[in-house]
């Protein structure tokens, strides 16, 4: 009896520590209170505002997500080629999103349209920001070749229109996704009544267009700092309109902005890293068997062969490639790959992340500056080469300074075409100084692309390049070309050749694409090739993809509860 007793009372007792731990866990919860100072956050009598009910990031427009990881990059099959750039090394990319196909014809017709409405081609100081980012059609045409229906219609006919854009240089991808990225933010705030409705259809002009790093760092700037747009009549309403209101609406008083604590906005779209798009395109996700694991995939697609063993697809190519001599597309009528040059974006099917077309159909753009090796002894995480730092220039009294519609400034390329360093309504960057570098140990430099290789102190002859400036020694001793915006009386750009004795083509303005191409045999197909070409031309056969890096978990909370 005694001992029943005992058991019953052990039940309780242990019932009574367990609801006194719950208590003690609720009393824990610090949602709304400071875990610093106990003080209310977010209360209607003011204080610290923050947004404790963010989950996680949302995908862009067009993006998937692609949960990072250890992968093996480089080279892991026979080098044929015997390049020797691309030897294999272990790298781990953290979790990111990317386009799940390239960026299509209508995608970039888009960016053109908004650009001759915004800033007119037929205004002289504008002329030159839509020029130079109009595709270069005329790389479809060839010596022995009749192709001028590309030159004329791939770009704009709408029979194209979702096949991947070419004839855009590695600049212009650049161009174009620092704009998608502020069009996909000032919609984000409008939808979110932070903005006037539909100021970004009706109100933007030249000087007043939005940027995310102005609004962010001074939003009283934003669409060129005009508060005041006209609705007609006598009304007018604030661009930037919302008020500080509580949770039923009711004003606070006071203008509020969003800021990045709120988690509104979203980070950059931009060129994956050349790790990225390898780890992407390889999709070793869907796989988990040791070999493959260890880098030992040879193709986007499970297995080693380019035709698709399925009963209802059997011998169709599983991506589009150049299959030997003279044959783009195979014979009429019989199963292939169903495309002579590019294809119609998601005709083929997608790999494991969900990606499509990440062998075949046209190269990609990706940001890295090419160098030879992958220096993964200096480092073996989020590797890239061609980090550039700057910094937001400051005026006198303190404020940031915002690019004025007459204080455009222009790169001339070594093609001798002009593009805008910066749009009005842009923050103005400058490089980082020696003065923000000092003491630092994770790097010294703005310019960091030729760190540990090619430059002079990684060079052979550093010794007595030091001694004698002799620019012969250089590593990398590429071309030179003297269009610095030098003009005749004509006003054309006067194009200077370089006539020295050069050994290689590798400079720091030199890009690595990946992937095959229409115009390519199936080696190249291979994630881990890797070829490069100056960033300011284009060809037919290379496109690109944005990316978007993630903030916050390494896994998407429904994996994480499907693990739990």
């Amino acid at each position: 009896m005694n001992m029943r007793i005992n058991i019953a009372f052990r039940a309780f007792l242990t019932l009574v520590l367990s609801v006194g731990l719950l208590s003690c866990n609720n009393s824990r919860d610090y949602d709304d209170r400071s875990r610093a100072t106990g003080w209310d956050i977010n209360s209607d009598e003011g204080g610290f505002q923050y947004n404790t009910d963010y989950k996680e990031q949302e995908a862009g427009p067009g993006l998937v997500f692609v949960e990072g990881g250890t992968f093996t990059m480089g080279q892991v099959q026979d080098d044929v080629m015997h390049d020797w750039n691309n030897t294999p090394t272990q790298q781990h990319v953290q979790s990111f999103y990317m386009d799940e196909t390239e960026v299509t014809n209508m995608m970039y017709m888009e960016y053109l349209d908004w650009l001759k409405k915004v800033f007119p081609p037929t205004q002289e100081n504008f002329r030159n920001i839509y020029n130079g980012a109009v595709p270069d059609t005329l790389v479809w045409r060839n010596r022995l070749g009749y192709n001028e229906t590309m030159v004329n219609n791939y770009l704009r006919h709408p029979a194209y229109g979702n096949y991947p854009v070419v004839g855009v240089s590695w600049i212009q991808a650049v161009e174009f996704s620092k704009w998608r990225t502020d069009r996909v933010n000032e919609l984000l705030l409008e939808e979110g009544g932070y903005t006037k409705e539909g100021a970004r259809l009706t109100d933007v002009q030249a000087g007043t267009t939005f940027n995310t790093e102005t609004y962010l760092n001074a939003p009283s700037k934003a669409y060129g700092g005009n508060t005041e747009i006209s609705q007609g009549g006598d009304e007018s309403q604030d661009m930037i309109d919302n008020q500080n209101t509580d949770a039923d609406g009711n004003a606070l008083g006071g203008q509020t902005y969003v800021q990045r604590k709120d988690g509104v906005l979203l980070p950059e779209y931009r060129l994956p890293t050349e790790a990225e798009w390898e780890y992407a395109a390889s999709s070793l996700v869907g796989i988990r068997d040791y070999n493959v694991y260890r880098g030992r995939k040879k193709y986007p697609w499970d297995g080693q062969y380019t035709r698709s063993g399925d009963v209802k697809k059997q011998g169709d190519q599983l991506a589009n490639f150049k299959q030997s001599d003279g044959d783009y597309g195979g014979i009429a009528g019989w199963s292939d790959d169903g495309a002579d040059i590019t294809a119609e974006v998601k005709s083929y099917e997608p790999n494991d992340f969900g990606l499509y077309d990440m062998a075949g159909n046209v190269a990609e753009w990706v940001a890295d500056v090419y160098r030879p090796i992958v220096d993964d002894e200096f480092n073996d995480f989020n590797y890239y080469r061609g980090n550039v730092y700057t910094k937001n220039a400051i005026n006198e009294d303190g404020s940031v300074k915002v690019v004025g519609v007459d204080e455009i400034e222009f790169d001339t390329l070594a093609t001798g075409r002009l593009v805008a360093r910066s749009y009005p309504g842009d923050v103005a960057q400058i490089p980082v100084s020696e003065e923000d570098t000092y003491m630092r140990t994770n790097y010294t430099d703005s310019d960091q692309r030729n760190f540990r290789d090619g430059d002079k102190s990684s060079s052979r002859y550093y010794r007595s390049y030091q001694e004698a400036e002799d620019e012969s020694q250089r590593m990398y001793n590429s071309p030179t070309y003297n269009v610095a915006g030098a003009k005749d009386s004509t006003g054309v750009a006067q194009r200077g050749y370089d006539t020295a004795d050069r050994t290689t083509l590798i400079s720091d303005e030199v890009r690595v694409y990946k992937g095959g191409s229409w115009r390519d045999r199936a080696y190249w197909l291979d994630p881990a090739q890797r070829r490069y070409f100056p960033q300011d031309m284009a060809t037919d056969y290379i496109g690109f993809r944005n990316a978007m890096s993630r903030v916050g978990s390494k896994s998407l909370d429904n994996n994480k509860k499907a693990r739990n």
